[in-house]
């Protein structure tokens, strides 16, 4: 693999450049010194959450790597108008923990609990959530303030609309979030089944669940052409939402499971011996802990980290896909990783987590902006190969169709970046010219598609 091939697709776990400089403001005034041109801060200037990105939209070989997570105050909960006001270096987990107390609930369903609130308003982030309100996290913020790239302090209103859009899933292009405010509402607590089913089977009715008010993520092994279903929604009498089969669910999967899988790759060295002892473990979570213990539940009580976190140990890349040929893209990608395996010996360990993109046309940058979207990762704890697996998986989601993740798509090309987004792309470009006219903001890997 050649050395710029393997730094335009972006390292997975890339340690700090020599040379970069890291700032870590902690209010306002100081996120304001650290933008200000009088300061000399070197550029290019990059804001980063919690640093779930795999792709180095958040990092450069030069320039200053702009921390938010000392940004970490809850302003204000708003009951009586359904709002909460937060910086952005908030927690989601601390944010979905403290509206809890007070009986409220982000709206719609997110994975990464980890992420902060402004990384999950920078770049896409979303789960399972029910209905067609918008599945994205950015979706649902109403108003905004800002620093842009010469230090000034922008403050977006909820009836900026468009200023607001340009801002939802800007990967920090425009200026950088210090406190947002959200929509909340009363917690509600929706049913959840549970289905298996093979990939044939999946692919019969996974046009039917997309085009549905049901919130659903899925689970893909194709190496045992499984896929098992987590169905969600809301009815008038649901049960009791515990938390704590979530919590277990939530800690098999992202915590348990890697963890036996890489106890599992070292000591095993028979490879068949070894997955198919991996599938089967799989395939016994996902049978006891999704089906017998997980039947009710709320987006406090279910939101998750699985397939996020780097410190885990895992590594993952995601693409969306249309929704319309998603019956078939099942069956190839099932057929393209047995095939890759065979050819090449790699395989990931754990299965692809999938979720429903309803059409959402909050951004300019959204994926699912001009129809519904299915958002599949692919995730494994095997770093050994996944380099140069991550490059082959992106050629096979360019031939289906798939959009990528400027955040969240390894190996992923700026040619196809640009043809997938297209106008909307052209439209953000205008946009960054005004508010960053000196590209202080702009690294070496955004500049391939926002320049």
């Amino acid at each position: 693999m050649s050395a710029s091939k393997l730094r335009k697709t972006g390292r997975f776990q890339r340690p700090q450049p020599a040379g970069a400089v890291e700032l870590r403001p902690t209010n306002l005034s100081e996120l304001r010194h650290c933008l200000d041109p009088a300061a000399a801060t070197p550029l290019p200037i990059r804001p980063r959450g919690s640093g779930s990105a795999v792709t180095d939209c958040n990092s450069s070989i030069a320039g200053t790597t702009l921390h938010t997570t000392g940004l970490d105050r809850l302003v204000n909960v708003d009951a009586h108008n359904g709002s909460v006001t937060v910086q952005a270096g908030v927690r989601l987990n601390v944010l979905v923990d403290t509206l809890a107390e007070y009986g409220l609930e982000l709206v719609g369903g997110y994975e990464l609990q980890g992420r902060t609130v402004g990384g999950a308003i920078a770049a896409p982030c979303f789960g399972p959530s029910i209905g067609r309100g918008g599945g994205y996290f950015s979706t649902h913020v109403s108003s905004l303030k800002i620093v842009l790239a010469d230090g000034r302090l922008l403050r977006i209103r909820p009836d900026q609309g468009h200023l607001l859009s340009a801002f939802r899933m800007s990967f920090g292009l425009l200026g950088v979030i210090y406190e947002a405010t959200l929509r909340v509402r009363p917690i509600r607590t929706f049913s959840a089944s549970h289905r298996r089913v093979d990939i044939g089977k999946f692919a019969a009715i996974v046009d039917t669940l997309s085009n549905s008010d049901i919130g659903f993520k899925f689970y893909l092994m194709p190496y045992r052409n499984r896929v098992y279903l987590d169905l969600r929604r809301y009815e008038s009498a649901p049960g009791n939402a515990y938390r704590a089969p979530w919590k277990l669910k939530d800690w098999g999967e992202s915590t348990v499971l890697p963890h036996v899988f890489r106890s599992l790759n070292r000591v095993l060295p028979v490879r068949k011996m070894k997955y198919n002892l991996i599938d089967t473990i799989s395939e016994a979570t996902q049978n006891i802990v999704n089906s017998r213990f997980v039947n009710s539940g709320n987006n406090a009580a279910a939101l998750s980290g699985y397939a996020g976190d780097r410190k885990r140990g895992r590594v993952y890349s995601t693409w969306c896909f249309p929704a319309a040929n998603f019956s078939l893209i099942a069956k190839a990608y099932r057929d393209f990783c047995v095939a890759t395996y065979d050819e090449c010996g790699y395989r990931c360990d754990l299965p692809a987590v999938g979720y429903r993109l309803c059409r959402d046309s909050s951004s300019p940058l959204s994926p699912s902006h001009d129809e519904p979207m299915i958002a599949l990762t692919t995730t494994s704890t095997q770093t050994r190969g996944w380099e140069d697996f991550v490059i082959d998986l992106a050629e096979f989601a360019e031939k289906w169709g798939g959009m990528p993740l400027l955040s969240q798509s390894r190996a992923l090309r700026a040619e196809n970046a640009i043809q997938s987004y297209a106008r909307r792309l052209d439209l953000f470009r205008r946009m960054r010219r005004q508010l960053d006219p000196d590209n202080r903001l702009l690294s070496p890997f955004m500049a391939q598609f926002c320049q």
